[in-house]
């Protein structure tokens, strides 16, 4: 199925998952922040992230796996860090299985604090993020728009400025970043554009069944 098609390195992808069944994923601003902090500790090390959005009970992303030596380099650290002395050379790790565990280790990391602070027990995502292979231009393109408007698609806000989590608001900032700004504005052309097409509602995209 194209939900649960392997991360490899060098390609981008739509990942996206939501919280078991009426469960929030973030109850408040301490949560979106955190869950944040988390993403950057375990996927910034493997992936760029172009854009994504929070929304209480899911999330998305708009990512591209990093070249192999880098994913390779990281696997390499996490293992010395363990004080394992051996550890798999770059032909044997297998790379989506190790992608796939550094998503896993961050949802544990994040539902074990989320479950202490709310005093719940249990899963708190659906048990397979789901993720898309991206290789068509325009398709990216409107993923970004999708991604950017999904708070207001999902009632959560009446202006894209106005919703704190996501990273729309990131691209009209100087401050550094670990969005790849640059890289997504040229593929709208300029970044007047960019803001055009965002003001732009009921794009033509097929959106995932969240």
């Amino acid at each position: 199925m194209k939900y649960f098609i392997p991360l490899e390195p060098n390609n981008k992808y739509h990942i996206f998952n939501h919280a078991v069944g009426s469960e929030k994923l973030f109850r408040n601003d301490e949560n979106y922040m955190y869950f944040l902090k988390k993403f950057s500790e375990y996927i910034n090390p493997i992936a760029s992230t172009f854009c994504y959005s929070l929304i209480p009970n899911h999330f998305h992303f708009l990512i591209e796996i990093k070249e192999k030596d880098i994913v390779y380099n990281h696997y390499k650290q996490i293992e010395i860090s363990k004080d394992k002395v051996t550890y798999k050379n770059e032909n044997e790790l297998i790379y989506p299985d190790f992608i796939m565990q550094q998503f896993s280790n961050f949802f544990n990391s994040y539902t074990k604090s989320y479950n202490k602070r709310f005093n719940r027990k249990g899963a708190l995502f659906i048990d397979y993020m789901r993720r898309v292979l991206i290789s068509d231009e325009e398709y990216l393109r409107n993923l970004v728009l999708y991604i950017h408007q999904n708070p207001i698609h999902h009632n959560c806000s009446l202006y894209l400025d106005k919703w704190k989590y996501s990273s729309y608001n990131s691209f009209f900032s100087e401050k550094p970043s670990k969005i790849e700004r640059s890289e997504v504005i040229s593929w709208f052309g300029d970044f007047e554009n960019f803001i055009h097409l965002h003001a732009i509602k009921n794009i033509n995209f097929i959106h995932p069944n969240l």
